[in-house]
């Protein structure tokens, strides 16, 4: 069965997670991206950056066809106030894997839906609870799995989601990258209007 016809879906983003979502759920798509510098204002808060962040990343999207629909992702991790973006290295991982530890901190993704005529942006957030890490599961993890392209220098789907998390609330595929059911409703919504 294919889903949204007469619609062409564009995904702009690289991460192999989504595309994994949006093809578990049976949608057709090309991945696109273009090259955009993730900075946003400094009086930002929570969910406002990764809101502005997938509109920065439909701006290069000029153009676009009446059929054509373009899907935009961003996804921050927010702990005590403080925005934690994907690390730029060991010692970066090994700081942010130690402010998560024994806490609570929320996730969030942003999606953005841009088409010819008009965007719609949407946010989820999940919140995750940490227990208390020895410095040698964090030495560990970083040594053995690859934190630098995620958030807060995570991935729940690997090992330390596993031996870390004492309980999540809310959406886990949030977690991973992609709020998979409220993208669903959202495409449908869109699609049949």
């Amino acid at each position: 069965m294919k889903r949204f016809q007469g619609t062409k879906i564009i995904l702009a983003s690289n991460s192999p997670r989504r595309q994994q979502f949006l093809k578990d759920i049976g949608l057709d798509f090309e991945i696109k991206t273009h090259p955009v510098e993730e900075i946003f204002p400094p009086e930002l808060k929570g969910a406002e950056i990764p809101d502005y962040l997938v509109k920065l990343k439909a701006a290069p999207f000029t153009q676009l066809a009446p059929q054509e629909l373009v899907i935009t992702a961003d996804t921050i991790v927010w702990c005590e106030g403080e925005c934690l973006g994907k690390p730029t290295d060991k010692s970066h991982a090994k700081h942010m894997l130690e402010q998560l530890s024994g806490k609570m901190h929320e996730v969030i993704t942003s999606v953005g839906f841009t088409q010819a005529h008009q965007q719609h942006v949407l946010h989820q957030s999940s919140k995750v609870y940490f227990k208390t890490l020895s410095e040698q599961e964090i030495d560990f993890y970083i040594e053995n799995y690859q934190p630098f392209d995620k958030a807060g220098a995570y991935g729940i789907q690997e090992w330390i989601g596993t031996v870390a998390i004492d309980k999540i609330e809310g959406s886990y595929t949030n977690i991973v990258g992609l709020p998979v059911a409220q993208v669903l409703a959202t495409l449908e919504k869109i699609c049949h209007e």
